[in-house]
């Protein structure tokens, strides 16, 4: 599957999940941010930062993923296994500001 595609099968699955994707520009906060969960006004939120990649939203999409309980929701295997890849106990933690 073209990373697009698993995007949007993500996206799919959090709505379910009652997480809200949002893709926001970081580089005008003035602030260090990072992608990631949050509550605002009691509506869950996974915040991505739109400037990343596809394939690097994905990766942090699904890490966070791995997190919840979503056995009984149908996925895309393809989108499964993209899942499974990125578990935290496999790959360790997601990366943080200035780790390159």
């Amino acid at each position: 599957m073209r990373p697009e595609q698993i995007f949007v099968e993500l996206k799919n699955l959090s709505e379910k999940l009652n997480i809200t994707i949002s893709e926001q520009s970081f580089r005008k906060t003035g602030i260090k941010v990072r992608s990631g969960f949050c509550i605002i006004k009691g509506k869950n939120y996974f915040i991505v930062d739109k400037d990343l990649s596809t394939y690097k939203k994905n990766e942090l999409i699904a890490e966070y993923l791995n997190n919840l309980d979503y056995d009984n929701i149908y996925i895309v295997p393809a989108v499964r296994d993209f899942i499974n890849m990125n578990r935290n106990d496999k790959k360790g933690s997601i990366e943080l500001s200035g780790a390159e």
